[in-house]
């Protein structure tokens, strides 16, 4: 494993807002994250209210902040089970990063959170995400028109998800990651 996850710093401000501005080619119109110091701040303080849990990937060999993976609506209960969001920053796609960050993620939510479904929802064309969920072994579940309104924008969604009985066991899913 070449990454690891940490929780959300306000110290990280400078690289989350400079990561993300210098990403935005890259990452709309998918997911369309804080730019600036008073959105990161708001993004902090969301992630410590009891339905969220925010994980920033970082690559071991320098601590750079590679990529984020946020758990939202966390619904205990009957459900027990969370929504998936993810991006990963320009210059680092393509080497298993987020393959490897999400792993973890979903360690950490079948495990520490002891939640039982996680359901990723992918914009058709985002064939890059769609074959994230193939890798990590999530299973298709549906379509959604218009399910997400992102940026204003009513947008179709594929739903994803993974329980928790279908993680435990898969330790081959990093092997087809690229190194």
């Amino acid at each position: 494993m070449r990454v690891y996850i940490r929780k959300p710093l306000i110290s990280d401000v400078k690289e989350y807002v400079d990561k993300n501005r210098a990403s935005m080619e890259t990452h709309r119109p998918w997911v369309f994250p804080a730019t600036t110091p008073a959105g990161f701040r708001s993004y902090c303080e969301y992630m410590k209210l009891p339905r969220y849990e925010g994980f920033f990937i970082c690559r071991k060999e320098d601590d750079a902040i590679v990529g984020v993976v946020n758990l939202s609506e966390i619904i205990r209960g009957a459900l027990n089970g969370a929504f998936v969001g993810y991006w990963l920053y320009r210059g680092y796609e393509g080497r298993g990063y987020m393959t490897e960050g999400l792993s973890l993620v979903f360690d950490e939510a079948f495990g520490g959170l002891s939640l039982h479904r996680l359901e990723v929802n992918i914009q058709p064309a985002n064939t890059a995400s769609v074959a994230l969920a193939n890798r990590l072994g999530l299973r298709k579940e549906g379509f959604s028109p218009k399910y997400l309104k992102i940026r204003g924008e009513w947008r179709d969604h594929e739903r994803w998800a993974l329980l928790a009985e279908e993680w435990k066991g898969r330790e081959d899913r990093l092997d087809e990651s690229p190194k």
